[in-house]
């Protein structure tokens, strides 16, 4: 799921990705002393045998900047499944232990991050951090050091046009398809019920703006007009002239590449101008569960859609242990989790299961694993691709009388969509 800190922010895209790509060059003139220390390139212990320290695993989080709502359900889900996997005896008998820095949604501070952690710590293993436009010079840096890259939140394209052997994106799909399932079900209506419009608006990132792309041009080809199509910078604060442009774009039906913040901005935005398109979709903020539902009223939630991977009710491996680990954490209700934290959850159980089948933590070894073998996850099975591509499809949720339930594709609902989406609340 992108946002940067109010510092980063005020760079324009092209400074931010020169800096990252200066960053990443940087880190590659530094010696791989990690090789030597504990587990990159190959040099980890085959059995966990030889010895009975805790297997460190280092990560990156965004505690702070803009990311940082998703960076703490991120590390929420990898601490609950560190605990889980120790009360069961750990990892090949060692007990995990998890070594968090805080890199402030910062694609220079992610590579430094991760610098530390393999050179200084002499960590283990590495999982990956939050977004898109943090992993790919993250997991860089990782494949330079021979480190296995599981990460849980960084589907972009631009994350496996980079080829990198080492990384796997731990959910159902890429994220560039996650809304072909919005526009199949759009065009799947009846022609009487089926909206003529269409509005578009999207942070230029690299995981909102290719859905919103994908799901244009398939809706389009089906005889849906844009009307609106806007991008607008990472970085920006007041979306009240972007809202006020698909307001008075009167379209039928809205298409939002957003994140929590702007998710929660349009929503408001349209229950105050009581403007209310037959059918709603955010690319991330409505899966946040009770961070969005708080914010937007849970009443005024009823209708609106969001893509998503990980469902409380589905009865795949783990999820109800998770559920139980959460809830009795952190509270709440099981429709009110953060997917970010399934999603962590996810990427160690594909990391558990690979070290538990090649009875290794060497990376090496880890990384043609991760490559060959289909896991059993709390979002289904999943299996990657050479790039680290998944291979199934995300699906169609939508906010139901105070919780999210898939609505399509009909193999996976458990309700059907409410169309059109029902008048605000207030």
């Amino acid at each position: 799921m992108s946002r940067l800190s109010v510092q980063w922010r005020k760079l324009g895209k092209k400074s931010r990705m020169s800096m990252a790509v200066a960053a990443v060059a940087t880190g590659m003139l530094v010696t791989a002393c990690g090789n030597s220390a504990g587990g990159g390139g190959g040099t980890g212990n085959a059995t966990g045998s030889a010895s009975k320290a805790p297997i460190k695993i280092g990560i990156s989080v965004s505690l702070s900047g803009d990311f940082s709502g998703d960076g703490q359900s991120i590390e929420a889900g990898y601490k609950l499944w560190a605990n889980y996997v120790n009360r069961h005896g750990g990892l090949l008998g060692r007990q995990v232990k998890l070594i968090f820095l805080n890199d402030a949604s910062s694609t220079t501070q992610v590579v430094t991050n991760y610098q530390t952690l393999i050179n200084v710590d002499h960590v283990n293993l590495v999982f990956g951090p939050f977004s898109s436009l943090l992993t790919t010079p993250a997991a860089t840096i990782a494949n330079r050091y021979g480190y296995a890259f599981p990460e849980p939140a960084g589907g972009g394209p631009a994350v496996f046009q980079a080829k990198l052997p080492n990384l796997v994106f731990v959910q159902p799909a890429p994220v560039v398809d996650n809304l072909v399932s919005f526009a199949h079900w759009i065009l799947s209506l009846p022609p009487s019920e089926r909206p003529k419009t269409a509005a578009y608006a999207t942070e230029n990132d690299p995981f909102t703006q290719p859905q919103l792309q994908v799901a244009q041009q398939i809706l389009q080809k089906g005889g849906v007009k844009t009307v609106y199509f806007r991008v607008y910078p990472a970085e920006t604060t007041d979306y009240s002239p972007i809202a006020d442009g698909v307001i008075n774009s009167k379209a039928q039906v809205v298409l939002l590449g957003t994140q929590l913040p702007d998710a929660i901005a349009f929503v408001q935005q349209f229950e105050q101008q009581h403007y209310s398109p037959k059918a709603l979709v955010e690319t991330a903020g409505p899966d946040q569960g009770s961070q969005f539902s708080k914010a937007v009223g849970l009443k005024n939630t009823q209708g609106i859609m969001v893509p998503a991977g990980w469902w409380y009710g589905a009865k795949t491996d783990g999820n109800q242990t998770f559920i139980q680990d959460y809830l009795k954490t952190y509270g709440g209700t099981a429709g009110g989790i953060n997917s970010d934290a399934a999603e962590a959850w996810s990427v160690g159980q594909v990391v558990q299961q690979a070290v538990e089948h090649t009875h290794s933590i060497n990376n090496k070894t880890l990384i043609q694993a991760l490559h060959s073998m289909t896991f059993d996850t709390i979002q289904g099975p999943l299996k990657f691709n050479s790039v680290g591509e998944p291979n199934g499809q995300s699906f169609l949720v939508q906010w139901q009388n105070g919780t999210a339930v898939p609505v399509y594709p009909s193999s996976i609902a458990t309700a059907s969509p409410l169309y059109p989406k029902p008048k605000w609340f207030s």
